[in-house]
């Protein structure tokens, strides 16, 4: 009886040591874990074709997000239902319909109210297009 436990006992020790070796029993083809390879950068196209758009121009007719999802959802030709009362009542409040169209030549203006962010983020902005020297990212703070 004992012969036949420990002979059990030897068979299941074995098992377990031939599963945790990387050549056993079964063969594993699995990636590893620890290989780390690099993608190439994104690159963004010299020319989207795109026009900016005209200050007071009508916006171009297309289908809106609401509507695209919609139709993704539940098929071609399905509407989104309508506004309840309270939520028009908010998008009122937001001011949502009262859109700036000149919003694009205001955003440069030098008298568009900006939050002062500090010289760390003032340097980086500041610093030429393209540049990649990470001294000029270095701000010594004073204090």
């Amino acid at each position: 009886m004992n012969d036949m436990r420990n002979l059990v006992l030897v068979t299941a020790a074995g098992l377990a040591l031939a599963a945790c070796g990387k050549t056993g029993l079964a063969s594993h083809n699995a990636p590893d874990e620890l290989a780390i390879s690099r993608n190439a950068p994104l690159v963004v196209p010299q020319d989207f074709a795109l026009a900016p758009p005209k200050p007071g121009s009508a916006r171009p007719v297309g289908q809106d997000a609401q509507s695209a999802a919609m139709e993704a959802l539940f098929g071609p030709g399905v509407k989104p239902p309508p506004k309840s009362p309270a939520e028009q009542q908010l998008l009122d409040r937001a001011g949502a319909g009262n859109t700036d169209p000149a919003i694009r030549s205001n955003a440069a203006d030098p008298k568009t109210t900006t939050v002062n962010k500090g010289a760390f983020v003032r340097e980086i902005l500041d610093a030429a297009p393209g540049n990649r020297n990470p001294a000029l990212a270095e701000v010594v703070s004073k204090g």
